[in-house]
C-alpha cells in the first residue's frame, strides 16, 4: 500500500460525512500526511475549501445516488486507496412511543445504504489489490445506548459486516477496519433527533447522560489519530478509541464478566 515516492500507505481517500466531527477530523489527518481526500456532505456549502480537498455531494437517503456520487468520485481520482464509510446521524427516543417509519429510515440509510457504498468501494479495492476500507461502527455495537434501538442495530450491523469481509479479503492486499469510538466531542448530541414523546424522566435521565458524556469527551484529533496509526499497520482488525473506560476497562469487564452484570454496570453509567 506505501507510496514509494512519500513513505504514506495511501495517496487517495474518500470519506463520508466530512463536513463536521470525526469526518472532519479524518480529513484534516490525511490531508496532512499528503493525502488527496475526496470529502462527502449533503449541502456543499459545509465542506471547506482548501489544498488537496476535493468536496462531493452525496446524500445516504438515496442510495442510488450516493452510488454514483462515488463512482464518479472514483473515476476522478482514478481509483481509492481508501474509504471510510462515517456518515450517519442519531435518533433518541423511545422505540414504541416512536413511528416505526422514523427507525426504519435510520436503518436504510445508515446501513443498508452505507453498505452499498462498501460493496461498491470494495470491488475497487480488491480489484486494485491494494488499500482499505473503514467502516465506522461505534462502541454501542457492544454497549448498546438506552433509547437509541435503531442506531445500536445499525452500528452493529456494520461491525458485523467489516468482520465478514476481513476473512473475504484474506490474501488481497485489502484491510478492513472495523472503527468503534465510544463519546467524542463532536456536538454528535446537538444533531441528534427527537422525535416528540409521551413524557419520561427516566428517557430525560438518559438524555442528560448522554448529552454530558459527548461535551465532555476527547476532541476527534483522537479518534483520526488512533485511526491513522490502525492504517499504517496494514492489517485487517478492530480498533476501539475513545475514554480508557469506554474503549479499554469497558470490553474488558465485558469478556470476563457475566451478562447480568454488563447489564447492571450499562443501566448505572446511563442514568437508569
Amino acid at each position: 500500500m506505501s507510496s514509494p515516492a512519500s513513505g504514506v500507505p495511501f495517496r487517495t481517500a474518500f470519506v463520508t460525512g466530512a463536513s463536521t466531527g470525526l469526518g472532519r477530523a479524518f480529513c484534516d489527518r490525511l490531508l496532512a500526511e499528503g493525502v488527496e481526500v475526496w470529502g462527502t456532505a449533503r449541502d456543499r456549502a459545509r465542506l471547506p475549501a482548501r489544498a488537496g480537498f476535493h468536496p462531493v455531494v452525496l446524500d445516504l437517503a438515496d442510495g442510488a445516488a450516493a452510488e454514483a456520487a462515488f463512482a464518479a468520485a472514483e473515476r476522478e481520482a482514478g481509483g481509492f486507496d481508501l474509504v471510510i464509510n462515517n456518515a450517519g446521524y442519531g435518533v433518541f427516543g423511545g422505540f414504541a412511543d416512536t413511528d416505526f417509519a422514523v427507525w426504519q429510515r435510520q436503518m436504510e440509510v445508515m446501513l443498508v445504504h452505507t453498505a452499498r457504498l462498501a460493496h461498491a468501494a470494495l470491488r475497487g479495492l480488491v480489484a486494485r489489490r491494494r488499500g482499505a476500507l473503514v467502516n465506522v461502527s461505534s462502541l454501542a455495537a457492544e454497549f448498546p445506548l438506552p433509547f437509541q434501538p435503531a442506531y445500536n442495530v445499525v452500528k452493529a450491523g456494520l461491525s458485523a459486516l467489516s468482520e465478514s469481509l476481513m476473512f473475504e479479503t484474506q490474501g488481497s492486499g485489502v484491510c478492513v477496519i472495523d472503527f468503534r469510538p465510544g463519546d467524542y466531542r463532536t456536538d454528535f448530541e446537538g444533531s441528534v433527533q427527537r422525535p416528540p414523546q409521551p413524557a419520561d424522566p427516566r428517557r430525560d435521565r438518559v438524555w442528560a447522560a448522554f448529552a454530558r458524556m459527548m461535551a465532555g469527551g476527547p476532541a476527534p484529533e483522537r479518534a483520526a489519530d488512533d485511526l491513522w496509526r490502525a492504517l499504517r499497520r496494514g492489517r485487517s482488525g478492530t480498533v476501539r478509541t475513545g475514554r480508557a473506560f469506554q474503549a479499554v476497562v469497558g470490553p474488558f469487564l465485558a469478556r470476563l464478566g457475566p451478562l447480568a452484570l454488563r447489564r447492571r454496570v450499562l443501566a448505572w453509567y446511563h442514568g437508569l
